[in-house]
This record gives structure tokens, sequence and C-alpha cells, in this order.
């Protein structure tokens, strides 16, 4: 029975919101007529900065508050019926509200503004590189595949890398990337096969992190992603509805409705899409790979008073999908002439996610708030498979329930602004898979035919930490110090220091930063407790477990960010991670269970760069250009090896090899133009010069389970993968555009070249990914 039952009473007590994300403070603004009084006006909120724009309505007392805006620099322009139209720029520096007020004038006659958000290209007091991704740039993105639209987004930014379907490597990590969803922080690997979608209309902005990591972050620290979800500031009733479909047979649907009154906000989002891709295929045939995703989204808000809010909500997702078969497994068996097979394997998978947290914020004073935070959520994760799947019939059931709180205090003192806070996380692990072995020339003498493994054991982590922003003219220093204790497979505790220095240029309108991060990132846990239990010895005769300790090491990153004439923004990153115990994955004997494993240690370097194009009028867009360079060293320190590979792992103890996202260049662009005031076009494209990759067999074994068109795309010589390239183009038009309604037609296509493009290689079985051919989706959108 699955446990998400019982789980759902203690939600009924916990239900889900939106919790501060790390550098974000939010505006109070009041407009007021000559004589004082509160006036009722629309109001603009800019910056270039963070890709932020966005149109709200004061109340009738001249009123708002706009809360989740990331550190920076804002324009900010009123108009009211009657009056002229005012502007000022605002900073926001702190977690705590920023107050401002702005005085309408009586309109002259043929009065008229200039909105100016040229000064918020760069922002001069932020001390480390942070990518940001609006609003804009999400709604007209090119349309993805279900299961993965964040990670599309994710992925158009220097210095990520997918690894099959839609794995995200930061900075040539494995699997330390962590969401944060207005400000939950989700650990856990959420591509498509392990992790219900987070579906990226629901999401106003994205902010990006791969250094300078504040002390409030820990655990997953390859990279961190923020996600601050949709939300409307005025009393009017606003909503959204988009349907969409195209190639492979793809429909998506999505709706969404807010209403506010009085100090009361209700929102309600759900999604649904379905898909005859929604994995990588592993041959261009594309056997077994349909999809269908779902999603159920409940939030609400409560002002008390002007200084205390409690903000909650519920969500619920789920995904059901086919695990794509290779050319042997899709007709039973290794082909043999006269042979006759029953049919292929076909296995499906599937996950479900139930969530509730809760969030309650106070003002002590005008320099001081605190916030209390919690969630708790059930996560399963399926697999089964019919009697013909070869070489192995595999089923599994792992689930986990988990408990969070968070428990936070902000407040600013002269130039600095202070942050502390305390944080538990209690997850309950629950592994329970067996197998049946259909062709046992595929093992290892002494591997037993039927096996099945059932475990479940807490993981228990705490943290704590302190930091500090402070300004000091020109310069911008952020120092912090954070303690994460671990304890599952083993016990641990670490002190991770980090500061981060920039410094601003006016007459050069330059940036320079400079970071320095110690890091501690805990194991992943699908599957440790399998990879630790002596319960495995019965497996192989010969097997060997080494316990997989958290990651330790050092980030430094430097570099700078350049504008030029208002319209041009130059971004440089030169960046070098040390890691001891690198973390990386293997699986059971040809199994789909995966598993943490570690190397002793890791050294990743290379440089970033991104042109971004903007204020130019009808032309926008970007060109990112990612050099990676990343070898892992022998002996393996974590993880569980049998058969063979304790030989190896036992006798390799010196030398590096290649990290798995050893991608030496990547190039990525997009340009958008605004043929018609109603009309825009863009184009863009995206290069990998191949990834390395190591395989058992030879071509001849890659011929019979791949087919030739796969074989072409791999170089055995270099032991790399030939390169991939995909050119993208879409088409919007706004066929109905008022004040209060907008309805907008958008054609996407990508990989339009139409090349096959391996993206991974590797494995006995179903290791490896191949991206879509051509393709088409087209989107319907109208918002309230």
């Amino acid at each position: 029975m699955r446990p998400v039952y019982s789980f759902l009473a203690l939600l009924m007590f916990c239900i889900c919101p939106a919790l501060s994300q790390v550098y974000t403070g939010e505006l109070h603004l009041r407009v007021t007529d000559p004589s004082g009084l509160g006036v009722r006006a629309s109001v603009q909120v800019r910056s270039q900065v963070n890709q932020y724009a966005n149109s709200f309505v004061t109340d009738d007392g001249g009123n708002l508050a706009v809360p989740g805006l990331s550190y920076g620099p804002y324009s900010v322009t009123v108009e009211g019926k009657g009056f002229a139209a005012a502007s000022k720029t605002i900073e926001i520096r702190s977690a705590l509200p920023v107050d401002s007020s702005i005085k309408l004038e009586v309109a002259a006659v043929d009065a008229t503004i200039e909105v100016n958000d040229k000064q918020t290209l760069i922002d001069p007091n932020r001390p480390s590189s942070i990518m940001q991704i609006g609003s804009k740039e999400i709604d007209k993105r090119v349309a993805s595949l279900p299961g993965r639209s964040i990670q599309d987004l994710v992925n158009t930014q220097p210095g990520w890398l997918y690894e099959g379907n839609a794995v995200l490597h930061p900075r040539g990590s494995e699997y330390q990337t962590q969401f944060v969803v207005d400000g939950v922080p989700l650990t856990d690997n959420r591509s498509p096969s392990f992790g219900p979608e987070i579906e990226a209309d629901d999401i106003d902005s994205v902010s990006i992190y791969t250094a300078g990591f504040p002390a409030e972050y820990g655990r997953k620290m390859g990279g961190v992603v923020e996600l601050n979800t949709k939300h409307y500031d005025d009393s009017a009733l606003h909503g959204q509805v988009i349907a969409a479909g195209g190639s492979y047979d793809t429909a998506q649907g999505y709706t969404r409705v807010q209403n506010t009154w009085n100090k009361n906000t209700l929102g309600a989002s759900a999604s649904g899409s379905m898909t005859s891709h929604y994995l990588n295929p592993v041959v261009p045939q594309n056997y077994t790979n349909a999809g269908t995703t779902g999603d159920f989204a409940v939030k609400y808000d409560r002002d008390f008073t002007a200084k205390d809010r409690l903000t909650m909500s519920v969500r619920h997702e789920l995904a059901r999908y086919e695990i794509p078969n290779e050319l042997v497994q899709q007709n039973g068996g290794p082909i043999q002439p006269g042979d006759v097979y029953p049919g292929g394997q076909l296995q499906t998978g599937d996950n479900f996610e139930t969530m509730g947290t809760v969030n309650y914020q106070h003002i002590f004073s005008p320099d001081v708030l605190g916030t209390l935070s919690g969630f708790v959520r059930n996560n399963q994760n399926d697999l089964y498979s019919n009697q013909n799947s070869y070489p192995i019939i595999f089923d599994l059931n792992n689930y986990f329930n988990e408990g969070y709180f968070k428990g936070t205090l902000s407040w600013h003192y002269k130039n600095q602004e202070w942050k502390a806070g305390v944080e538990s996380d209690n997850t309950f692990l629950h592994e329970k898979w067996n197998y049946v072995i259909t062709d046992p020339n595929q093992y290892d003498d002494g591997t037993p035919l039927v096996f099945g493994f059932a475990q479940h054991r807490p993981d228990l982590e705490q943290s704590a930490f302190v930091e500090d922003l402070i300004r000091l003219g020109k310069w911008t220093v952020s120092a912090g110090l954070r303690w994460d204790h671990y304890q599952l497979v083993v016990n641990q505790n670490n002190f991770s220091p980090r500061v981060s220095v920039g410094r601003y240029f006016p007459s050069l309108k330059l940036v320079g930063h400079f970071s320095y991060d110690r890091i501690f990132q805990t194991p992943s846990f699908e599957n440790i407790l399998a990879a630790s239990s002596p319960l495995i010895n019965a497996i192989d005769p010969a097997v060997l477990r080494l316990p997989v300790k958290p990651s330790t090491g050092t980030y430094y990153e430097g570099g700078f960010t350049e504008a030029f004439s208002d319209k041009l923004k130059l971004d440089v990153n030169f960046f070098r991670r040390d890691e001891r115990n690198f973390a990386d994955d293997d699986e059971i004997e040809s199994t789909t269970v995966s598993y943490p494993i570690a190397f002793d240690k890791a050294i990743l370097y290379g440089a970033e760069t991104k042109i971004s194009l903007v204020n130019t009028g009808k032309l926008s867009g970007y060109v990112s250009y990612s050099y990676i360079v990343g070898n892992a060293w022998f002996p393996v320190t974590g993880g569980l090896f049998v058969g063979d590979d304790v030989t190896n792992a036992l006798t390799q103890l010196t030398g590096h090899f290649p990290d798995s996202q050893d991608q030496r260049n990547t190039l990525r662009s997009r340009f958008q133009y605004q043929a018609l005031p109603r009309l825009w076009l863009s184009s863009g494209v995206s290069y990998g010069s191949g990834l390395p990759f190591d395989f058992d067999g030879d071509p001849s074994q890659v011929l019979a389970e791949y087919g030739q068109t796969v074989l072409n795309r791999l170089n055995f010589s270099r032991g790399r993968i030939l390169p991939t390239l995909a050119i993208s183009a879409s088409m919007g038009i706004d066929l109905y555009k008022t004040d209060r309604i907008q309805t907008r037609f958008q054609v996407d296509g990508d990989n339009l070249n139409n090349r096959l493009n391996v993206i991974d290689f590797g494995g006995l079985f179903s290791g490896n990914a191949i991206g879509p051919g051509r393709s088409f989706i087209a989107r319907l959108n109208t918002s309230f």
C-alpha cells in the first residue's frame, strides 16, 4: 500500500507556502496626489540586471506591496489618471521591506515621460555572479517536451550541461543540483525519471548560482536554482490558460487563477501533458517512450497585520512513463537468424509527490525580520517490468517521507545586512526492489537468478549559518559561515566559510568580483541503502562496499560584468573546483538501480562568457560560451562494487580519467526580432563539442544494440561522442491584446537541422541518450 495515505493526515495540518528566497526583498510603495492623499495608479517595476519586468495597480489608498524582488536596482514608473507620470530608481538590498513613496503632480498639457531602466543594466553592489531568467524569457521560451521545462531553461545558461533524461550538471558536478521553490530546498534528483516536473509556466523568475553561494545554502552545492512562482499583487481576478501540442503526439495544458480580497490571496493551478517522447531514447526508433504528467497546486496568503504574514500552499504531482528500449530489448533478446520472439521488453515507471509547507513572517522593527518555515512531503518512485524484459525482469518501489524546518532572523545595521538561521531536515528512506534474470549469460557466474531487497533508514541532517552583506563605498563584501551535520551511512560534521568580494568601477561601468566557497555536499540518497547493505553480498561472490562519504572541497571564481553603451552587457567568469570524495553514480549488475559512488578527488576548471543585447528597440538576445575541463582521480573511496569491478576498485589506485561532463566547448545563442508591434521572430543555436564515453564492448556490439546511425556518432579512437548541433526558431503573434486580456500564439521548431544528437553513450543497457529529432510545438497562451 502506498505510504502517501498516512502521510496526507499530516499534510492537513501543514499546507504549502511560498518561503522567502536568500537574496530577495520586498518593495512597499505609496502613491499620493499633491495633497498627500493616496491615489489608485498603475505601477511598472523593471530591472535589466534581474531580467524583471512587471505591472501592478495600487489599492484605493495608493498602497502596493511587491514581494520576491532579487537584490539590485529597480526602475519604478507610476501613472495615474489626470496626473503626470513619475519615475524613480529604487534599490533592494535587504530581506526587510523597502518603504518608498512617489508624489504625483497634476498633468500638464501634452506631458510625457520616458521610461528609463538603463541604470539597472548592471548591479554595482553585487559581490558574485548570478544568472537571472525573467518572466518574459520564460513566457517566450522554446517549448519543451513534457517533464523538463525548467531543466531546459537552466540548460541555456553557460556552465550547465545535460546528461540523459534532463539530468543537469553544473560545472561538471554529478547530481549536486538543488532547486529552491519559493524558498523550499529540494535536494533530491529532479530529472524526469526520478521526480515530477516543476512546470515553467508556474514560474515568474529564476536565479542561478554556481559560485558565491550564500551560507544559507548547503548539502547540494554543484549549483543552486532559485524558482519564484507567479504572484499577482492587486485585488483583481487574474489567470492564465495555455494549450499546446505538436510532434511526438505531444499535448499539454495549463491553467492558473488567483483572486485577492481584503488581506487574503488565494490561487490555484493545474497542468497535464502527454507525449510519445518522455525520456531520451537510446535508439533513433524511439521505442516504448510514452509518458503522461499531472500537477495540482493551491496557495493561500494572509496579511494579518502590516507586520505579520502567513503563506500556505499544497502541491501534488505525478508522472507515468515507459522506459526506452534498445534493439535487443525491443526484440526480446539478441537477434539470431530464424528466431521468433514473443514480443519485446516493456518497463514502466512512475513517480508521485505530495508536498506541504508553511511560512510565517514577522517584522519586529524597521530593522529586524524573522521567519519560521517548514515543509513535509512524500515522494514515491516505482518501476515495473513485463515477462519479456531482457536481460532482467526488474521491479522497484522506493519512497521517502521528509520533514523540514528552518528559522531565520534578518537585521539591518548601518551598511550591513545580517542573517542567521538554523535548519533541520529529516528524511525517512524506504527501498524495495527485486529481480529475475532472463539471460544468465549477461552476468557473472554465481549471480543469483532471483533476488529481492528491502530496507529503510532515516537520513538526519542539521545545519546553522550566519552571514553578512557589507557595502563599503564601491566595495561589497558577502561573508558567511555554515555548519552542517550529516548522519546516514556515516556521521560527519563540517564548517564551511564563504567569502565574496565585488568592486564597482563607475568610469568603466564594470563590476569585478571574486568568490571563495568551502563546500560540504551530502551524497545522493537514491538507492544508497542498497549500496551500503550487506544483503547485497548475495548478488555476487565478490562484493566490495565502501561507505559513501560527503564531498568536501573548495570553489574559486573570478570575473566581471561590464555594460557597453547601455545596450550590451558582458559577463565573464573563470572558475576552479577542487573536491575530495568526488561524487559519481553507478548501477547494480545492469539493472536500473543507480546508486552513489565516489572517487578520491576531482579538479574542474574552465571559463564562461555571456554577451547580452538589450535596450536596442527591436533586437534582443544573447550568445554564451563555456569551456570546461574535468578530471577525477583514483582510487574509488565510496560505493558498491561487484564481480570484476571489485578487482578494478582494489587495483586501480593511481591515475585519472575525464569527468563524464568534460565537454570542452559549449556554445548557445538566441536572438529575438520584433518585426511588427504584435509579431516577433527568434532563432537560436546550441552546440556541444561532445562528451567522453567509456564502453566495455566494441563497435560490433554497438551496431547490434543501438544501430549504425548511433555508431556513426561515436569516435572510438578518442573516446568522445561527435559534436552535437541543434538550430531552433520561433514565431509569436499577439492575437488579442488589451490592458486586461492578452492572447498570444507561438510556434517553435527545434533541431531544425535534424541531426542525430547523441548526448551520452556508455554502459551495457540503456546507458546512452539521444536528443529529439526535428520537432514542432504550437502554444496558445491567454492571460487576464
